[in-house]
């Protein structure tokens, strides 16, 4: 058996949303608590040295759902510059804690479900070594994603609203159902998965 893959993950609540209207989305419920609380309280239950929340607001109506689900929430400064930003400090941090790899999860993405994300670890703790593993329902390649520790500079050094979607491009893929992936942006998507 593998040793344990010394894990980071991240999720990254930085996001304007813009496409949703005025309401912050994270804090809209859904299937019985806000929106935002999904992804952290499923990521708690996957082992790991490290969980962050990368917000631009560190009183988030949420920040206490994600402290209690052993969450540290850590704010992005430059976060209206894009989600490039985020996945930028969450690698620094990684770096500095001196994992193995990186997951990245996205706060608005409710229904990944734990054996996803554990595929997720497991094929970058066999991979070790130059790993990007990203998810997919199809020919898309989109987080959650998991990042080797060799791939944290170039993380470290993204900007704008492209995040890692150059690095996705050479990720292996972990297949799963569309719904598995559905990223909330608007009303219209929030009430057709509620």
């Amino acid at each position: 058996m593998a040793e344990q893959l010394r894990l980071a993950i991240a999720v990254l609540a930085a996001g304007r949303s813009q496409r949703f209207g005025e309401e912050d989305k994270l804090r809209v419920p859904f299937r019985g608590k806000a929106l935002g609380l999904h992804a952290t309280d499923t990521l708690g239950r996957v082992d790991a040295e490290v969980r962050i929340v990368v917000t631009s607001d560190l009183a988030h109506i949420c920040a206490r759902g994600w402290e209690a689900s052993g969450f540290a929430p850590v704010k992005n400064p430059n976060a209206d510059e894009g989600m490039g930003t985020s996945v930028a400090v969450a690698a620094r941090i990684a770096r500095r804690a001196g994992v193995e790899a990186l997951l990245i999860a996205l706060a608005d993405m409710p229904l990944v479900p734990r054996r996803h994300f554990q595929a997720l670890v497991e094929a970058a703790g066999e991979a070790r070594a130059n790993a990007i593993i990203a998810s997919s329902h199809g020919s898309a390649r989109m987080p959650p994603a998991i990042f080797s520790s060799d791939r944290f500079n170039a993380l470290a050094d993204l900007a704008g609203d492209a995040g890692a979607r150059g690095l996705l491009a050479q990720a292996e893929l972990i297949t799963c159902p569309p719904e598995w992936l559905a990223d909330i942006d608007t009303p219209d998507a929030l009430a057709a998965l509620s």
